[in-house]
């Protein structure tokens, strides 16, 4: 292997290069001492200025195209490792500059760190709430773009993640580039903030959701089937399946006791230099395992290593138990999934006004829906079409029952269910524009296609806009009979086209 460029970039408002810790010199002792195939040639620490408002992720990126021209030596490839919000940051360029052009890129390998790929529930908070968790901000204003881009649900994050789900493959390769998402599911308590739960999430670690750091995430297309009736009455009621894609597989590994950030847990910044340093051995030798992989059977091998070795660390960090000098607190880490909705007409236009119901079993109740599955809800600000439910992935799908090391029984098995669905209730419902309310039926093939652990499902759901005939018509008067004609009042009535 030749030797490699080592890159750097560091995540969002981070105004000092202490952030990456001593994780570069780590790996450069690990890599001269240990590993004879793998020699760095260079080390670069980026940095952009973020906490700015102006400042939006495209611009960032193309200011990395542009200090990539003036920096890394012309022809050479190199490796890339990103902490938080670097990773879609990095995503974006490669995909700009890169994919869009159909160009070859000069990075081969991007491993990111705790990437907020889908964004962070902890965006919508705002800028005067998040700047005094310094576990994310580091103290300083985030800028009001980028901010708006890692709320949940965002447009640009859409975009980005659906034209991965559908041409993620063609990327995967030597002449393309690897991806790695390495992420760790402890809460640092010490950075627990008691004022927003989030920053104690279950099934994210304190800032972003290991479903929102995946990239092995899905898309489904679901359209509003309508039918008209001789009496002039619409009917539609049902939902059908139009499209349904699957990510191509990338590597995805959960590192024991890491949390986002923090000298202490943090899966960057609490990495010591020193090959002593056994809280991050499993998080070097990682990252290592990322650097080795030259073909795509390669990566392929990796991505079957790293799931083995999630089911494992997942596994042994089910059941958390911490104690304190007054109690013993217990923490149960179930794996979580991400549902993201966007609602649309057949013309693409936004519906930002409905009720959408999750159903269970063959009869398409809610109330069959298990207790305890439910964790957050989130509507974006900026489009609020786009709606994040975040749910216990164990708790829907039925778990074994919990005990304490002492044999005392923690929490009861769970059932789970077989079968799931959805019902829909936009708005209007009457006047000369409206919509009409419909559903999927519950079934074990929705549940198998929606919900995956540690991952997002993307549902795009497309309705029929549907027009009053009142809406515009012809009418024969006569001539001395017109100013006594008014339509002010006009009734939309029930003959609808669309």
């Amino acid at each position: 292997m030749d030797p490699i460029i080592l890159v750097f970039v560091h995540g969002y408002s981070v105004t000092n290069f202490n952030t990456y810790g001593e994780l570069p010199e780590r790996l450069v002792n690990e890599a001269t001492q240990l590993r004879q195939a793998i020699e760095v040639h260079e080390l670069f620490l980026g940095r952009y200025i973020s906490f700015n408002d102006q400042v939006s992720l495209n611009d960032v990126a193309k200011a990395m195209h542009q200090a990539i021209q003036d920096q890394i030596p012309s022809g050479k490839r190199f490796v890339c490792i990103t902490h938080s919000t670097g990773g879609p940051l990095v995503r974006n360029w490669q995909h700009l500059f890169y994919e869009t052009n159909n160009l070859a890129c000069p990075m081969s390998h991007l491993i990111m760190l705790a990437p907020a790929n889908h964004g962070s529930a902890l965006a919508q908070l705002g800028k005067s709430r998040l700047s005094r968790l310094k576990s994310w901000f580091d103290g300083v204003e985030p800028g009001q773009q980028i901010l708006n881009w890692l709320e949940l649900g965002s447009d640009e994050a859409w975009q980005l993640n659906v034209n991965w789900i559908r041409n993620g493959i063609k990327q995967i390769s030597p002449t393309g580039f690897f991806p790695f998402v390495i992420s760790g599911q402890s809460i640092d308590r010490k950075l627990y903030d008691h004022l927003n739960a989030y920053t104690g999430e279950a099934g994210s670690d304190g800032v972003v959701r290991l479903a929102s750091a995946n990239l092995n995430n899905r898309y489904l297309l679901l359209e509003q089937r309508v039918h008209f009736q001789q009496n002039g009455i619409w009917s539609a009621d049902e939902l059908i399946v139009k499209e349904n894609l699957n990510a191509t597989e990338t590597a995805f590994r959960v590192i024991k006791g890491k949390s986002h950030s923090g000298d202490t847990m943090g899966i960057m910044k609490s990495v010591s230099k020193d090959r002593t340093d056994e809280k991050s051995r499993e998080l070097i030798a990682a990252i290592f395992d990322c650097l080795e992989v030259t073909s795509e059977n390669a990566y392929a091998e990796i991505v079957q290593k790293f799931i083995s070795e999630t089911e494992e660390v997942q596994k042994q960090e089910k059941l958390e138990i911490e104690k304190t000098l007054f109690r013993k607190n217990t923490f149960i880490n179930d794996r979580y999934t991400m549902l993201m909705f966007k609602v649309t007409d057949q013309e693409g236009k936004a519906i930002t006004d409905f009720d959408l119901l999750l159903t269970a079993g063959e009869s398409d109740d809610p109330d069959l829906l298990p207790t305890g599955f439910f964790a957050d809800r989130q509507i974006n600000r900026l489009n609020p079409s786009i709606l994040s439910y975040f749910f216990n992935y164990d708790i829907m799908k039925g778990c074994e029952a919990i005990y304490s090391p002492e044999g005392y029984l923690i929490r009861a098995e769970q059932p789970g269910i077989e079968h799931l669905g959805l019902t829909i209730r936009p708005r209007p419902e009457n006047g000369f524009v409206r919509y009409l309310p419909c559903k999927i039926k519950a079934s074990t093939e929705l549940l198998e296609k929606a919900l995956q652990p540690n991952s997002c499902t993307h549902i795009e759901i497309v309705l029929k806009r549907l027009l009053s005939k009142e809406f515009f018509r012809f009418e024969k008067t006569k001539k001395d009979s017109r100013n006594d004609l008014s339509f002010k009042n006009t009734d939309p009535r029930n003959a609808l086209f669309m």
